[in-house]
Parts: C-alpha cells; structure tokens; sequence
C-alpha cells in the first residue's frame, strides 16, 4: 500500500507537471483482547508504517509508540497552554533555545514536586489512587502552597509604595551650584629645537 500525498504542506512547491512521489509503507491492524478496568475494545486499530526498504518493522515496537504518542501530545500542550513555551516571540534562535530551557526546567520542578505538594483538584477531579503520582497540571495547582513552605534564599522584597517624602514645612533647598565641565583648550603652539 502507499499513503496519498497532496499538494500542501511540504509538497506545496513541487512542480505541477511531476507526479508526486509514492510512499511505500505496510499496513499493521492490531487487535486489542481485553482493556484494563473489564473494558471492551471497540474496533481495531489500522496503522501505517513507512520505513527505508529492507528495513525489518518491529511490530511490538511500533504499536507501543503509538501508544506514547498521546503523552508527546498532552506534554506539549501542558508546556505551550500552561507552561508559556509558545507565549514568546524571540528573534534569535539562542534566545528561544534558553526560553525552551527554562520552560522545561519549570517542567522539571513540577515532576521532581509531584510528591510533595497537597492535592488540590478540582471538584469534577476524581480523587488519585493511593500511592499515584500527581500530574504536572495537578502538581502545579498545589505549587504556590509548595514555594511558601521552601522559602527563598532571595532578600524580602522592598515596599512597592513609595516613601514618605519630604516633611511638611520645610523647604526646598537647591544642589550649590558646581562649575560647569569644559574640555581643555588645545594650544597651537609648537616647539622649536
């Protein structure tokens, strides 16, 4: 079998009077016997592969990376939705390379915290398993709590209000004034020996 190509995406700039080149590739059906929980399978699952030619297709494998490809999915929507990753707009690609590394750095932290923040769900959350791992959305909800118990090695932050000013009555007493900075004069005058 060979997957259909179209005229968009990467092959919008092919030439139109070419046809579009065949990608060969195998069809795998699984079939599932039995689900956790007693859940029944609904229809099987039909998935295309394409590899170099002579290439062996390691059937376990494949099937349990498509499996994983929902968690890529969900992590990269928990980074850009909830994380910022796509929140800038950087010009240089050594600025958006730090930004992807704080950004997973605070990904990071939320999966070395699972274990140690309060489990504040939401009321339509149903309550983990004993002994479960929060996630990081669910990690994240408990964080602020978490940061509060750390503490900071940062000094306490300033007042945002401004100080008190001047006191009433007194008056405004001007800088002396300084004389003003001039540049030396050069002088034309040139040496005889």
């Amino acid at each position: 079998m060979h997957q259909e190509l179209g005229r968009n995406g990467h092959w919008a700039d092919h030439p139109a009077d070419q046809p579009l080149p065949i990608v060969r590739g195998t069809v795998i059906q699984i079939s599932v016997e039995h689900l956790p929980g007693g859940r029944r399978p609904d229809r099987d699952i039909w998935l295309f592969h394409a590899a170099p030619p002579g290439s062996a297709a390691d059937l376990d494998l494949l099937w349990k990376a498509y499996l994983r490809r929902f968690d890529q999915e969900h992590f990269h929507r928990f980074t850009k939705v909830h994380l910022g990753l796509d929140a800038a707009h950087l010009h240089s690609a050594a600025a958006t390379d730090r930004w992807v590394d704080l950004v997973l750095a605070a990904y990071a932290q939320l999966r070395l915290a699972a274990t140690l923040v309060d489990d504040l769900r939401r009321p339509w959350q149903p309550r983990p398993e004993p002994g479960d791992v929060l996630t990081p959305y669910r990690t994240r909800l408990g964080f602020r709590r978490l940061r509060a118990r750390l503490g900071t090695p940062a000094k306490p932050a300033k007042f945002t209000r401004p100080g008190p000013g001047r006191p009433k009555g007194s008056k405004n007493r001007p800088k002396p004034p300084r004389p003003p900075h001039r540049k030396g004069v050069k002088s034309d005058i040139r040496h005889k020996t």
